[in-house]
C-alpha cells in the first residue's frame, strides 16, 4: 500500500470509528458530508476557480430518509478501503455499484438498485478523505483523444509516443497521475484542446500537431474526469499557451469554463482539474464577419438555446466585460457556429488560416 492509500484508509477508518463511538454512546450514528449544492458553490475570483463551501450535513442512521443512505455511504467506504489494503485492481464506479449490490437478507430490499444511487456517494467519500477518486482506486471511463511531441511511460511500463499514434491519436487513460502516466518528455509550443472529436481528427489527419508543433487534446464534447486532470496537469507543469475552441454557442462556451474553472456539480474537484491559464480561443461572434463564414452555415439558436445563455450569463465566472459582450452579441445575431461549419470554406480551413490566424493574433479571452 503506498502512503497516500495508508492515508486514506486512515481516514476511512476514523468514519467507522466514529460511528462505533457513536453507538456506544447511545447516539443515533452520523457522519458528516460536505454538501454539494449550488448554495455551497462559489466562484473565487482569486484563483480562477469555481469552490466548494465548508457547508456540512449530517447523514444519520436512524433517519427513515437517510438509513438507506447511510448505509450505502458504510458499504461504500468499507469496499473503497479493502480495494486500497489489499491492492486491488481500479475498479470502474460501475462495477463497484455491482460488487456492492445485493438483496439485504430478511428485508426484501436491494442495497443499491441504480448506480444513480452509488455515483453520489463515491463523490461524497472523495470530499471525506480528501482525495481524487482515482486515488480511491476507482476510475471512470475517459473519453479522451490526444497527439503531439508527447513520450510517457505509462504504469504497465509501455512506453507511449503521441507523435506515432495514427489517424485515431492516443486515448487518455482513465488514471492520469504521475505515478500512472509519466510524462518523460513533452516539447509542444502551446496546447489546443478542441470541444469535438470530428474536428480534432480532421486536424489530426492534417498533422496540425506537427505543423504547428502542439499537443492536440479533445475531450469528445463535455469532458470527462481524466481529460480535465490531465490538462490540469499540463496548466502546473509547462508553462506554455493552452487554448480551448468550442462551438459558437452558450454549450461550447460552458465547456470552455469546465476547462478553466471547474463545474458546478464537481466544485469539490476544481482545485485538482481545472487549468485557469486556458483561454479561449473562438468561436466567437465578431469571427463570423472576420472570417467570412457564410450564412448557410448559421443554425438559428432555439429556446434552449437562449435559456442556456441567460443562465451562463448570471454566473459569476462569465462576469467578465468580454464574456457579457460576446454573450449579448451572440444574442443579438441570433444565431449559433458550430466548429464542423469551417468545412463549409474549405476542409483545411481550420488548420491552414482560422486557428493559425486566432493565435498569431493573440485573437482570445479568458
Amino acid at each position: 500500500m503506498t502512503a497516500r492509500s495508508k492515508e486514506i484508509v486512515e481516514k476511512l477508518t476514523q468514519v467507522g470509528e466514529d460511528v462505533l463511538g457513536d453507538i456506544k454512546a447511545g447516539k443515533n450514528p452520523s457522519i458528516d458530508i460536505t454538501m454539494r449544492s449550488l448554495s455551497n458553490v462559489y466562484y473565487d475570483e482569486k484563483s480562477g476557480l469555481i469552490k466548494l463551501g465548508d457547508d456540512k450535513q449530517k447523514r444519520y442512521y436512524f433517519n427513515l430518509g437517510q438509513a438507506k443512505k447511510f448505509l450505502q455511504t458504510m458499504l461504500i467506504a468499507k469496499q473503497i478501503k479493502i480495494l486500497l489494503e489489499q491492492d486491488k485492481p481500479a475498479l470502474s464506479i460501475r462495477q463497484l455499484f455491482y460488487t456492492l449490490k445485493h438483496e439485504i437478507p430478511g428485508a426484501g430490499e436491494n442495497t443499491f438498485d441504480l448506480q444513480e444511487e452509488s455515483d453520489p456517494i463515491i463523490e461524497d467519500m472523495e470530499l471525506v478523505t480528501n482525495s481524487l477518486r482515482e486515488e480511491l482506486n476507482l476510475i471512470a471511463t475517459p473519453n479522451g483523444v490526444l497527439s503531439g511531441p508527447m513520450v510517457v511511460e505509462d504504469k504497465t511500463g509501455d512506453v507511449l509516443d503521441f507523435t506515432k499514434m495514427g489517424s485515431a491519436g492516443g486515448a487518455v487513460p482513465p488514471i492520469v497521475e504521475d505515478d500512472f502516466f509519466h510524462i518523460k518528455e513533452m516539447s509542444a509550443d502551446y496546447i489546443l484542446v478542441v470541444e469535438k472529436y470530428a474536428v480534432w481528427n480532421l486536424l489530426n489527419q492534417e498533422k496540425y500537431w506537427k505543423k504547428n508543433n502542439c499537443l492536440l487534446l479533445t475531450g469528445k464534447g463535455q469532458p470527462a474526469r481524466a481529460e480535465r486532470r490531465l490538462l490540469a496537469r499540463f496548466g502546473e507543469e509547462y508553462k506554455i499557451p493552452i487554448y480551448v475552441f468550442t462551438d459558437m454557442d452558450p454549450w461550447g462556451y460552458y465547456i470552455y469554463s469546465v476547462y478553466k474553472s471547474g463545474s458546478i456539480n464537481l466544485a469539490f474537484f476544481s482545485e485538482k482539474a481545472a487549468c485557469p491559464r486556458a483561454k479561449y480561443i473562438g468561436l466567437s461572434v465578431k469571427d463570423v464577419r472576420e472570417f467570412d463564414i457564410p450564412r448557410s452555415s448559421w443554425v438559428k439558436l432555439n429556446d434552449e438555446d437562449f435559456k442556456r445563455m441567460e443562465e451562463i450569463a448570471s454566473y459569476d465566472w462569465f462576469k467578465k466585460d468580454k464574456w457579457q459582450k460576446e454573450l449579448a452579441d451572440l444574442k443579438k445575431f441570433g444565431y449559433k457556429i458550430e466548429q464542423d461549419a469551417l468545412v463549409s470554406k474549405s476542409i483545411e480551413f481550420t488548420a491552414n488560416n482560422y486557428l493559425p490566424a486566432k493565435i498569431e493574433n493573440k485573437d482570445y479571452f479568458d
